[in-house]
């Protein structure tokens, strides 16, 4: 009795046994496919195109986020922003705004001039830039 279960379970388990997985180590893609899936441009290119995308929509949005280097750079900006009369902004809290076009999380804050209130909003890991220009209906202070 004994044998025939054996035989029954080995005749079950030899399909799975022959569908073994790859070998550890064994190449399951080229090193020329993989180089062909790569990105071609340089991280500056790309970065470029970015920022070009970007700037088809208004500075100060989700979409084109005013990008400044760190919480300073951020409190740097807020400080030179004028309402349209001239006179500086009252600044809100500053919330989370969700991801922007670098792939960074941004945040936004409330800016009231007058009656009126905006977001605007900032990407503040762009280290590597100081923004000079203001939003749309501000200037910015020297």
């Amino acid at each position: 009795m004994r044998t025939p279960l054996i035989a029954a379970l080995l005749l079950l388990a030899a399909p799975a046994l022959a569908q073994q997985p790859p070998r550890v180590g064994a190449r399951t893609t080229s090193p020329d496919a993989m180089v062909a899936q790569l990105n071609p441009a340089s991280p500056e290119e790309e970065m470029s195109r970015m920022i070009a995308a970007a700037d088809q929509h208004p500075l100060g949005t989700l979409e084109n986020p005013v990008r400044v280097a760190g919480p300073e750079g951020e409190r740097a900006y807020l400080g030179r922003l004028r309402c349209p009369d001239g006179a500086a902004a009252r600044i809100g809290a500053r919330r989370e705004a969700g991801v922007g076009p670098y792939g960074s999380v941004v945040g936004g804050y409330e800016v009231i001039c007058g009656g009126a209130t905006r977001i605007i909003v900032f990407d503040m890991y762009q280290e590597e830039h100081q923004e000079t220009r203001a939003p749309a209906g501000f200037t910015l202070a020297n």
